[in-house]
């Protein structure tokens, strides 16, 4: 079973940055799509991005494109999330998850990660 770790959340103002990571261990293939998801005070968990494990094929959503990026070190078993222009709207606990790219659900999530942006 996959364990996700994620860090380098905190606290940083509007325009700012932040880079979030993502420690995968206990197996993880190259068979797998990585994404990292948020959810807001009383609002539903969105997806951010994913990249896969094989290929580095990445999607965003259209809230973040531009502005974020996602990127993996196969070597070290870590997904990384560059914010950059952060806005009071991606204030947020910021997950890391795990699928098999096949499966149209994810399986393994980390523990989250708060990431505050004040204005």
């Amino acid at each position: 079973q996959v364990q996700l770790v994620e860090s380098g959340g905190g606290l940083v103002q509007a325009g700012g940055s932040l880079r979030l990571s993502c420690a995968a261990s206990g197996g993880t293939a190259n068979t797998y799509r990585m994404g990292w998801f948020r959810q807001a005070p009383g609002k539903e968990r969105e997806f951010v991005s994913s990249i896969t494990w094989a290929g580095g094929s990445t999607i965003y959503a259209d809230s973040v494109k531009g502005r974020f990026a996602i990127s993996r070190d196969n070597g070290k078993n870590t997904v990384y999330l560059q914010m950059n222009s952060l806005k009071p709207e991606d204030t947020a606990v910021y997950y890391c998850a795990a699928k098999e790219r096949i499966r149209s659900q994810y399986d393994y999530w980390g523990q989250g990660t708060q990431v505050t942006v004040s204005s």
